[in-house]
């Protein structure tokens, strides 16, 4: 039982949470009951955080088929309070994408990923970033079944450009499959999203980034998937791919209920500057900031979601509600798993973060057992 926080539920209060058998028992104000204690000591007890858009960390790479890799990713986002985690991909031969689909499927199975969530490969050359532009197709229907087939039900969540031939078709058969349809990478004009938002498209892949620019005579994506009620929005919060005052006015803008921060993060997350691979393509790392190394692109990010939390809070200035409805509550109901994951509530696993004055975490609890920081 832990004792002596602040207990982030839908306030903030001092209280405690009880835990048994992997899940959380009870959550109250006052006296706790009898039972072994962990006195938190005035800390901040916030639920785990769900990141549904993340490459890699601690020098492994989802893109990789070797499973040692994806599960150092996986621990190093764990010691930063990440407890529930979907794999992401970038563009890839269709081949490539079904191999490393089929690796990173055991870890689903194992239940150390929530899910698999393809960026690309069906995005478009004018706005592909970091991704290898001799990779990208346009999407079909074949091609779209087979990637689904090679996950089994693992992935989650797919990204794509909409204006692309087949693409609000595309869009359609994810819904229909009961997989999120996202738009990203996408060169598109009003004209050419909203028929995907019809089609079925409900987030769009860390808005602002890697799309067309918003303007005051043609909105473009930005302007649609903002003001859309059906769309939840990423925002990369590490305020080096978006600045403090896009941050705050995007998420104030989208509110609790359509706002998710997501880390992007790269293989490089937890590891030493220098030189490392985004797919097919090199990327260097400097003061922590990934760029591609033929053009300077941002490449990604080093970024964890603590320090997207606090980014929130002490950078962009929402507050602690929102920080926790957009690292957890949120990312969980979008991903269908608000039941399980994503509160400080009984019946629900015991994932939580144990976060000092400074908002940075000093312990964290997944399954009801404490992490591993070393």
């Amino acid at each position: 039982m832990l004792t002596g926080g602040l207990i982030v539920t839908d306030e903030v209060a001092d209280g405690w949470v009880a835990v048994s058998g992997g899940l959380i028992a009870e959550v109250g104000t006052g006296p706790p009951p009898p039972g072994e204690q962990v006195d938190v000591e005035g800390a901040l007890v916030v639920p785990g955080f769900v990141d549904i858009h993340n490459h890699g960390g601690g020098g492994g790479s989802f893109s990789s088929t070797d499973p040692a890799a994806a599960l150092s990713a996986v621990r190093t986002h764990r010691r930063h309070g990440t407890t529930t985690l979907l794999a992401s991909l970038v563009s890839d031969p269709v081949p490539v994408l079904r191999s490393q689909i089929a690796a990173l499927r055991e870890l689903v199975d194992d239940g150390e990923l929530a899910g698999i969530h393809l960026e690309g490969p069906f995005i478009s050359k004018a706005r592909c970033g970091a991704h290898d532009p001799a990779a990208l197709r346009e999407p079909d229907s074949a091609t779209v079944a087979a990637l689904l087939a090679a996950g089994g039900g693992s992935v989650r969540m797919v990204t794509l450009a909409p204006e692309l031939p087949g693409g609000v078709k595309a869009v359609r058969q994810l819904a229909e499959a009961g997989v999120i349809a996202a738009l990203g990478h996408t060169d598109g004009v009003e004209e050419q999203i909203r028929p995907a938002l019809d089609a079925g498209a409900t987030v769009a892949t860390h808005l602002f980034n890697g799309m067309r620019p918003l303007h005051h005579r043609e909105p473009g994506p930005i302007g649609v998937l903002l003001e859309d009620p059906r769309v939840t929005v990423e925002l990369i919060c590490d305020l080096v791919h978006l600045h403090p005052t896009i941050v705050r006015l995007a998420a104030k803008h989208a509110g609790r209920g359509r706002t998710v921060l997501i880390t992007d993060a790269m293989s490089a997350t937890g590891a030493p500057d220098g030189s490392y691979v985004l797919g097919r393509l090199k990327v260097d790392v400097r003061d922590g900031v990934a760029t591609l190394a033929r053009n300077g692109s941002l490449a990604g990010s080093t970024l964890t979601m603590d320090v997207a939390f606090r980014n929130l809070v002490l950078g962009a200035g929402l507050d602690l509600l929102d920080a926790v409805h957009a690292t957890s509550g949120k990312p969980a109901e979008l991903l269908g798993i608000s039941d399980r994951v994503g509160a400080l509530r009984p019946g629900l696993s015991a994932d939580l973060v144990v976060l000092d004055a400074d908002l940075r975490p000093s312990r964290v609890l997944r399954r009801g057992e404490w992490v591993t920081f070393s």
